[in-house]
């Protein structure tokens, strides 16, 4: 329901600014632009479920070998102690614990490529627990939660562009990316457990946040003196041993317990392409009412508004120009992205805007779009408090990254 209102809420809004531009402005190119926008938003979804396809299939299929041949549920049953006690409706050794692990760690270590479709599967498999259909579970928001606060060990993708642009040190953001993800991970998790009442006190519960910590300060003290290039050919080599492994990991336990790896991935990866078809309305129903809502002003205005305050309050109001990437992240990550290209190119990447930004577009995830191809892909219509407990993350990610920004990179 809270997404039904945000959906009309930016059409209306973008309307309005659209016809105030046109009446008072005399803007005639402002209702133009906007439809336009609903067209490109609309190929631009497209697109996207699109390149999704390809490794909604593969992803799919390994998962469906995994499943066949056994490793899922022993991968369940060996996380068991701790998820149990996280997802306390799901029964212990029920596949959709190692699916969801399996989400957790590719969203940690950046591998985008590999966690939306064991994700899609790990909602499949929630569902079939769940015994109200078109209501989310418990186990499912907080599943969505923990994908929507972006907790990522490894950012690839951002300082992959922030060396394309030239940064002297396009590594230089990995310290306070890290902080801010673990910042609206804890505040997201800390959300759904007040509402869940789940204690995480408990001893599983420090011994994960205990192992967590570990990697982060063993990657740290892995890169910690290389070069740029060295930290860029390290995670590229990393990220491809964790994928390559994975698949030959499922592969290769098929095989060894005589399944017939090849018809078992066929009939995973039809499930795929069915997933992937189904989420092209949520995904084009979002994209669209976002495009109108930033090409009407809104957005600007949006933006303006809270500079004005903040400078009226005698505060440092720097942090205003990476704003736009703060704003657009929960709702698309394209978008986001592009603001955050944009303040490269006019900017620079060293510059403080430039460092914000990087940060911001790590904070947390699109969390929208997520809840919307998430649980439209499997008929989900009444999210709970799932979007309060997810913009609480995207709230402290960007509290956080403004923070850390400041003490990092502000002369």
């Amino acid at each position: 329901m809270a997404l039904n209102y945000i959906w009309i809420g930016l059409f209306v809004i973008g309307v309005i600014v659209g016809v105030v531009r046109l009446i008072f402005m005399g803007d005639t190119e402002a209702l133009p632009q906007m439809m336009d926008s609903t067209f490109d938003m609309s190929k631009t979804a497209f697109e996207i479920t699109l390149g999704l396809t390809g490794t909604l299939t593969l992803w799919m299929g390994l998962m469906k070998i995994g499943e066949d041949a056994g490793l899922i549920n022993k991968l369940a049953k060996f996380l068991s102690p701790v998820l149990t006690k996280l997802f306390p409706e799901i029964p212990k050794g029920h596949p959709a614990l190692g699916s969801i692990f399996m989400n957790v760690s590719a969203n940690m270590l950046g591998l985008d490529n590999a966690a939306t479709p064991v994700g899609l599967k790990a909602m499949q498999e929630l569902q079939e627990i769940n015994p109200k259909k078109d209501t989310a579970s418990n186990s499912m928001i907080m599943f969505l939660v923990l994908n929507t606060s972006g907790l990522t060990i490894i950012p690839v993708s951002i300082m992959n562009y922030r060396a394309q642009f030239n940064a002297a040190d396009p590594t230089d953001v990995f310290i306070p990316l890290l902080l801010t993800t673990m910042c609206s991970t804890l505040v997201g998790l800390l959300a759904v457990s007040i509402y869940q009442r789940i204690n995480l006190f408990r001893r599983a519960f420090l011994v994960m946040f205990a192992c967590i910590f570990a990697v982060v300060a063993a990657l740290f003290g892995t890169i910690y003196g290389m070069g740029t290039e060295d930290v860029k050919n390290f995670c590229r080599i990393l990220t491809a041993c964790l994928l390559l492994g994975a698949i030959m990991t499922f592969i290769c336990y098929g095989w060894r317990k005589k399944l017939n790896v090849y018809d078992s991935f066929i009939a995973g990866a039809k499930g795929g392409f069915n997933v992937a078809v189904s989420i092209i309305p949520y995904c084009v129903a979002i994209l669209v009412a976002i495009g109108v809502f930033k090409e009407s002003g809104a957005l600007q205005l949006l933006q303006d508004g809270v500079s004005n305050l903040v400078c009226s309050l005698g505060a440092n109001d720097d942090f205003v120009e990476a704003l736009p990437v703060a704003i657009l992240k929960p709702l698309n990550g394209g978008g986001a992205r592009g603001m955050m290209l944009n303040i490269f190119d006019s900017q620079g990447p060293d510059s403080f805007v430039g460092h914000l930004a990087s940060v911001l577009q790590g904070s947390t995830d699109t969390t929208f779009y997520i809840l919307a191809i998430y649980f439209g892909s499997v008929g989900i219509k009444k999210y709970r408090y799932s979007v309060a407990c997810g913009l609480m993350a995207d709230a402290a990610g960007i509290i956080a990254a403004i923070f850390f920004s400041y003490f990092f990179f502000y002369d």
